[in-house]
């Protein structure tokens, strides 16, 4: 079984950042092992004119890797933007699902975080939806989830994605 990989669309400041650090706290208290990929349209910068990594980039590096006991970061200059499956082959034999935050476009299955405050349009496509994550109610036959119950949306990535937390000594991907 094909790792899940869930994308969490919406406009901008409906929270979905927000939900996102809920979720991915909770599946990691379950045992989970949770790789999230954040999509961003506008530039934005990890490294900075002065710091030892731009230092070795603006000298010619195509990669450098930033290593220490915590964390390990990867600067590139691609040719071109990364699909989502290019990402996720970077990860997926050490996760056991993938989280986005974006991706529209991509084939990925989609949860939809909306407010009611900044929209009553849904931004995905309604046969793309998964479930949609709301302070509202709105009149589509998939399953809605509260802006607060990201408890209840983790039973149902769950039992939908039949995963097993390999974190728990469990393979990651054993179908039920």
């Amino acid at each position: 079984m094909a790792i899940p990989i869930i994308s969490f669309v919406g406009n901008s400041g409906v929270g979905k950042t927000t939900f996102l650090e809920k979720l991915i706290a909770i599946l990691k208290a379950r045992g989970y092992r949770v790789a999230a990929i954040k999509h961003d349209v506008h530039e934005f910068e990890v490294d900075y004119p002065g710091k030892d990594s731009w230092r070795l980039t603006a000298a010619g590096s195509d990669i450098v890797l930033l290593s220490s006991a915590d964390k390990l970061a990867l600067i590139e200059h691609p040719d071109a933007e990364r699909t989502l499956a290019e990402l996720v082959a970077m990860v997926d034999d050490r996760v056991d699902i993938v989280l986005t935050e974006g991706y529209r476009g991509a084939s990925a299955m989609k949860i939809e975080v909306s407010r009611s405050a900044h929209s009553h349009e849904l931004t995905a496509r309604l046969d793309d939806l998964l479930a949609i994550v709301t302070d509202a109610a709105f009149d589509y036959q998939v399953p809605q989830f509260d802006l607060e119950d990201a408890a209840g949306l983790a039973d149902f990535i769950e039992e939908r994605s039949s995963l097993v937390p390999s974190a728990m000594g469990l393979s990651p991907r054993v179908d039920r």
